[in-house]
Parts: C-alpha cells; sequence; structure tokens
C-alpha cells in the first residue's frame, strides 16, 4: 500500500496537533481507520504555503484540510457515504459557519490577545520550532491575523479599538459555541451514532479551546460551561487519541512529583531567608538592644529593693 505521510504541527495539551487543519485531518483520518506517517518535524520553509498540514504520497503533495480529506475519499475513505443528502448539506453548512464565527475568536486568542500571545503562544511556538524557522514563522502568522481583523473590522482614521472587536468577536463566538451545544444536545455525534466529518470539523476547533492552558480564558470559560460540549471533546479524544491522552497523563504526573520536593525546598528556603532578614532587622532598629536593657533595669530595681528590706 502506497505510504502515506502527514506532515502536521506537533501536539500539546493532550491533543495530538495544536492546530486546527491538522487537528481536522488526524481526526477524520482516525474516524475512518487511515493508515498515516506522521511527521512533526517538517521543515516549513519546505512546505508549499509554509503551512501545515501538508500530505506527501505517491499520488502527489496535498497542503489544505480539504484537499487531503478529498483525496482519502477518492481512496473510498469516506465516513459520509451513508449519510443523506441534508446531513452532507449540514455538513458544509457548519463548516462555513465556524469559519466565519470561531475561527476569528481562536485566530484573536492565539495572535492578538497580549496575554495569551506573550504567556503562552510565542513561547510555545519558540520552543517548537528550530532556528530559523522560530525567528521568522511566528512573527509571520501573527501579521497575518492582523491583517485578517484590519479586513473583518476596517477602522476608521487609523483608530483601532481592539476592546472593541474583542467584544464582538467574542461575541459572535459565543453565540456559535451555544448553537453547536444546543444543536449537540445529548448526541454522541452531531449526525448519528458514528463519527463524519463534521465531527472532526467541529472536534478541530473545540480541542484546542478547550485545553490550552490560555492566562484569558474568557471564551474558554464559555466552551466549559457548555458540558456536552466539553464530555463530546474527552470522548473523541478519548476514543481516538487515546495514546496522547496518556502520554499528556504521565508527562504531567512526573511534572507533578518532581515539582513537589522543589516547591518544599523552596518553602523552606525562603523561610529561612525571611528569618535571618528580620533578625538583621531586629538587631540593626535597635529592639532586641532596648528590650535587653530594660530587663537589666528591671534586675537591678529587684536588686536594690531586696537590699533596703534587709
Amino acid at each position: 500500500m502506497d505510504i502515506l505521510q502527514l506532515n502536521v504541527w506537533k501536539g500539546d495539551w493532550s491533543l495530538p496537533s495544536v492546530d486546527v487543519e491538522c487537528l481536522q485531518v488526524l481526526a477524520y483520518a482516525k474516524f475512518n481507520g487511515i493508515p498515516l506517517r506522521i511527521n512533526t518535524s517538517a521543515n516549513l520553509f519546505k512546505t508549499p504555503n509554509g503551512k501545515l498540514p501538508v500530505l506527501n504520497c505517491s499520488a502527489g503533495t496535498f497542503d489544505t484540510a480539504k484537499n487531503i480529506i478529498e483525496f482519502f475519499r477518492q481512496m473510498n475513505f469516506n465516513t459520509e457515504y451513508e449519510l443523506k443528502g441534508k446531513q452532507c448539506s449540514k455538513i458544509l453548512a457548519y463548516d462555513a459557519m465556524l469559519k466565519e464565527k470561531l475561527f476569528p475568536a481562536i485566530q484573536f486568542i492565539w495572535w492578538i490577545d497580549e496575554k495569551n500571545l506573550n504567556e503562552l503562544i510565542r513561547p510555545w511556538y519558540y520552543k517548537a520550532l528550530p532556528i530559523p524557522e522560530k525567528l521568522y514563522y511566528p512573527g509571520k502568522f501573527e501579521r497575518q491575523a492582523r491583517a485578517m481583523f484590519e479586513i473583518l473590522y476596517p477602522v476608521k482614521d487609523d483608530i483601532i479599538d481592539m476592546t472593541v472587536i474583542e467584544n464582538k468577536v467574542y461575541s459572535e463566538a459565543q453565540k456559535c459555541l451555544t448553537m453547536l451545544s444546543t444543536t449537540l444536545g445529548e448526541l454522541d455525534y452531531f449526525l448519528g451514532k458514528k463519527p463524519t466529518e463534521l465531527d472532526a470539523i467541529v472536534y478541530s476547533y473545540l480541542a484546542p479551546l478547550l485545553r490550552a492552558p490560555l492566562p484569558n480564558p474568557a471564551l474558554q470559560n464559555h466552551l466549559k460551561a457548555c458540558t456536552n460540549l466539553v464530555k463530546y471533546v474527552s470522548r473523541i479524544s478519548d476514543t481516538f487519541f487515546e495514546i496522547e491522552c496518556r502520554k499528556y497523563t504521565i508527562k504531567e504526573n512526573k511534572y507533578t512529583e518532581n515539582e513537589f520536593p522543589n516547591k518544599r525546598r523552596n518553602q523552606i528556603i525562603a523561610g529561612i531567608f525571611t528569618t535571618v532578614v528580620m533578625s538583621i532587622y531586629i538587631f540593626s532598629t535597635g529592639i532586641l538592644e532596648v528590650s535587653v536593657k530594660d530587663n537589666e533595669i528591671l534586675n537591678i530595681a529587684a536588686e536594690d529593693t531586696s537590699t533596703d528590706d534587709e
């Protein structure tokens, strides 16, 4: 069988990839049992458009989630063959809605929100990418996100109020999440008992938003309040990406175990340091000296009284 090599962004936070399109392809492949050779160390400078995912095989190179999934269908890997026309139309409609309502919010969270960008996203990409890619691509992604918002929300007189844009973006995203929650209801998957392309699409948006340790979790908190969507993400992760979940759990447990003795040690050192500083302060200010002198005066007075009694 032809070797299918899929180049994707590496995973983290119990996910096989942190990128929406990469995650969509990975989920679709899992749903259909497609054998892939996964590569998380591709040179972005050598990809067709400096983007991931990229699928390499004897039939050629495919560099978007849409093209890759279409190629899978041509190979008769198709979760939608049992669906009715109305259900297939629903996939297209929800795909368009997520791109319009939720994708801008994720871009804002990743590349515009200063707290998330400086404390999580930029350090993550700097660690994940080698030199010279780390010196170029994070900045490129940030510029692309800002250019997108300049198009979506054109400004007057070059005055950009990011708070207003943030409120609009989050408002639309919250409505989208609520609609997804209502549509899913008590179902395991959106179109029945088995996951389809629609579930691959929805999961690819929700999972990074839910699992990333965001310093500013405003929209994430809204998603967490949609408990059926939280269970939905966990269901797909536990069923189809069990290995990634287990590896992340082991990694987190080791971090906790290593962190505890260091934390205890730091607490002891801090306590000793505080004691030393307070002692120096007491001696330097004369507090202890005054206390000693007061005791000496009391002792002398007591001796004098004893002498008079004799």
